[in-house]
């Protein structure tokens, strides 16, 4: 039998059944389908989180005061944490291969302009903070490079503050009240929208020390490291470590890599899309079973075929690649179409919701068809090898 007879032969007797093709296909459609839309809000959830927290950038580190972890009981107080102070950031600024430091504090504060009033957030902040953070400046300048311990009182607006407090005027030059104490403005930020539920144009920026006058705070929240690129990260939380180790005389603070931190959770997020993935597959499984099911009626039914095959010369192995051809063709077909309905529901999905991140790589899709061809290939060997071994007299006598 000639390889086009043997496409032929196996094109018709799909063909020739269609609502059993039909019906076979869809169940591995549904599979691929099922796959497809999971995997494809999974991969969008999985980018949707990586790229909210790579908006600040990858190559910072975030000193916060305290241990994450302790080693047994408490020891009273001297196991009490000293505060972060302007200090500990201004020494870090001298350290190798540190570009950047910014000193945090954050709270909520009622701001006051043109008879207006909200309470908002309010965020002290260090000259770099645009430089350490990808942020930028919309108008006017950020805080100025002042005395971190003596800094004046200027401000910087968030896009929504500027709009709710000034819509229609130029703020720059103009007074706002913060937690009752009058500062200059100086500039308003981009708009950034929200971050993790944060929304960074709902803010004001005044400087650290400001901040924790303003909010009676010993120490800084924060201190955030923007070190170089080419720099080995290990190297650079020793130095950091060392460095606060010396000023503080013990191991008091944390460090969080924003690297590893993106690395652990890219790892998680993996593995959430490899679940549901799987949860998915299942279908696949209960359209492979069904692929099994009709390949095995269809033997039945074409008893006097095969006799009348195997009569004219065909021979065990072409019988085997005639029903293991069909099985293939039926749950690539359902694959292909499964793939069409999958991504159509998805980005249908997409456009009815756009806060629902759906993204579907090609690498899925593909992987999704293949495996489809594969469950018909492994469903299909039982009875296509049932079909091969019938004895061509006995065949042809069930007529």
């Amino acid at each position: 039998m000639l390889l086009p007879d043997l496409i032929r032969l196996t094109t018709s007797s799909v063909l020739a059944y269609r609502m059993r093709s039909f019906l076979t296909g869809l169940g591995i459609a549904i599979g691929i389908t099922a796959v497809i839309l999971l995997t494809s809000i999974g991969e969008g959830l999985h980018q949707f989180v990586l790229s909210e927290f790579s908006q600040f950038g990858t190559h910072i580190i975030n000193i916060q005061p305290g241990k994450a972890q302790t080693q047994g009981g408490s020891v009273g107080i001297f196991g009490s944490s000293k505060p972060l102070s302007i200090e500990d950031a201004l020494a870090l600024r001298r350290l190798p291969n540190v570009e950047y430091v910014n000193t945090g504090v954050q709270g909520n504060a009622e701001v006051k302009a043109n008879g207006k009033s909200r309470r908002i957030t309010v965020y002290g902040a260090g000259h770099d903070f645009t430089k350490t953070f990808t942020f930028k400046v919309q108008t006017g300048s950020f805080l100025p490079a002042d005395d971190p311990n003596q800094a004046r009182a200027l401000v910087v607006l968030g896009a929504k503050v500027r709009q709710e407090l000034f819509a229609g005027e130029n703020p720059l030059g103009q007074y706002l009240r913060v937690g009752g104490q009058r500062y200059r403005i100086i500039g308003v930020m981009e708009a950034k929208g929200q971050i993790l539920g944060f929304d960074m144009d709902d803010t004001v920026f005044i400087p650290a020390a400001r901040a924790l006058e303003l909010f009676n705070r010993p120490g800084l929240m924060e201190v955030h490291v923007s070190y170089n690129a080419r720099a080995d990260l290990q190297q650079v939380l020793s130095a950091i470590t060392a460095r606060l180790k010396e000023r503080h005389g013990r191991d008091d603070f944390t460090l969080i890599s924003q690297e590893k931190s993106l690395d652990v959770l890219g790892s998680v997020l993996d593995v959430i899309t490899f679940a549901v993935g799987a949860l998915g597959a299942i279908s696949l499984l209960v359209g492979g079973v069904g692929i099994l099911t009709i390949m095995t009626m269809a033997v039945t039914e074409r008893t006097a075929e095969i006799g009348l095959l195997r009569a004219l010369g065909a021979r065990e192995r072409q019988v085997l690649m005639l029903f293991l051809g069909e099985a293939m063709l039926l749950s690539a077909l359902g694959g292909l179409a499964g793939l069409a309905l999958g991504i159509g529901i998805g980005e249908a999905l997409h456009e009815l919701f756009p806060a629902l991140p759906v993204y579907t790589p090609w690498l899925f899709a593909a992987l999704a068809e293949c495996s489809a061809v594969s469950i018909g290939l492994v469903a299909g060997v039982m009875p296509a090898r049932r079909a091969a071994r019938l004895d061509p007299v006995e065949a042809l006598r069930s007529e």
